[in-house]
């Protein structure tokens, strides 16, 4: 089953892989964002999410069958982002309303469902891990769960059908994201190979001895599709990783070899990128320009908060994906694969030297 979907966030990490697949399996793609990017077979909606009447204009004359909401904005406070993220998704479906045409809405969240937004990430009473979907919410605000009120309230006045996916740490490209540990540790393990700097791991313990699992962009968006389209994915919500777990002590060994380094070793010292990082915008500027790369801004390519925040975490993260296995998504994506694959389209994009 095909039908036209809208991607919304469609510059994003999530929302890009998502338009890149469903327009390669047939579907007309309309890509909403701010500044929708040049891609193949895309047909760009430019809007601003947080003013409705601009998106009523934008949306007037299109007709999606399928929407895929994979986008958020960030603000200082949990409040202030529930109030802005939960009212985007509403006035997105509210302008779609009057064309009668949707069908189903895949909702993109993550697993800060399970372990808290980020005042009060990974503290507190969190549930067991693995996680699992039937664990439900957490007894705090979380701008996920006001994304999934306003889907679900729509989908009760309109009859569409919806799916929630909440993916672990995702791993693709996407320039100007975020959320985006790939495309971070991949300028970090450069800024060190290129200034002679000792490639560290800069989480805790916890991460660098647990298991943990991460989630491939493409395998999410392979995910999205099948929820969008199979019977048994109605009304659901799913975790998304790829399907196998490792150590940060195995992975970062393999990392580092990719861009030529060693290791430093690691002394269970939390040395956050954050910090790390700090002072490195001239000095990625220079390397860009030394190497004729494509961006020279450090802030459009690293989110290293959201990775300290990742990979800092006191406990072990690792997420069940049985729910999807027993409705019959199987496909599996190896995830040192994944990083590695992601290091090589930044370089072939001159992202990366």
């Amino acid at each position: 089953m095909t039908g036209t979907v809208l991607i919304v966030g469609a510059s994003g990490i999530v929302g890009s892989a998502t338009a890149s697949l469903m327009a390669a399996e047939g579907w007309p793609v309309y890509g909403l964002a701010r500044n929708p990017p040049a891609q193949p077979g895309i047909h760009p909606v430019p809007a601003d999410l947080h003013d409705a009447e601009a998106l009523r204009r934008a949306l007037s004359e299109i007709r999606p069958s399928h929407v895929v909401l994979a986008t958020w904005t960030r603000r200082p406070t949990e409040a202030e982002m529930i109030r802005l993220n939960g009212q985007a998704v509403a006035d997105v479906l509210d302008a779609l309303r009057p064309g009668g045409s949707v069908r189903h809405v895949a909702l993109v969240t993550g697993l800060k469902h399970y372990l808290g937004p980020f005042e009060n990430y990974g503290k507190g009473s969190l549930p067991q891990t693995p996680f699992r979907e039937e664990q439900g919410r957490l007894d705090v605000e979380n701008f996920y769960y006001a994304q999934e009120d306003a889907v679900f309230a729509a989908a009760r006045r309109d009859g569409f059908t919806w799916s929630v996916h909440r993916p672990h740490s995702i791993v693709g490209k996407a320039v100007g994201n975020a959320m985006n540990m790939g495309t971070t540790l991949a300028v970090y393990a450069t800024l060190c190979r290129e200034t002679g700097r000792p490639f560290r791991f800069p989480g805790s313990a916890a991460q660098w001895n647990g298991l943990v699992d991460v989630t491939d962009a493409r395998q999410l968006a392979h995910h999205i599709l099948w929820a969008s389209t199979a019977r048994a994915a109605e009304n659901e919500d799913f975790n998304v990783v790829n399907g196998d777990v490792f150590r940060w002590s195995w992975m970062w060994e393999r990392i580092a070899g990719w861009f030529g380094l060693e290791p430093a070793p690691f002394d269970g010292t939390v040395r956050p990128l954050e910090e790390q990082m700090a002072q490195d915008a001239p000095v990625w500027a220079e390397i860009a320009r030394r190497h004729g790369l494509a961006e020279p801004d450090l802030d459009r390519l690293a989110s290293p908060w959201h990775t300290d925040a990742d990979l800092g975490r006191p406990i072990e993260v690792v997420t069940d994906m049985g729910k999807s296995r027993r409705l019959g998504f199987l496909r599996y994506q190896a995830s040192d694969d994944a990083f590695f694959d992601l290091f090589g389209r930044l370089r072939a994009d001159r992202l990366i030297p």
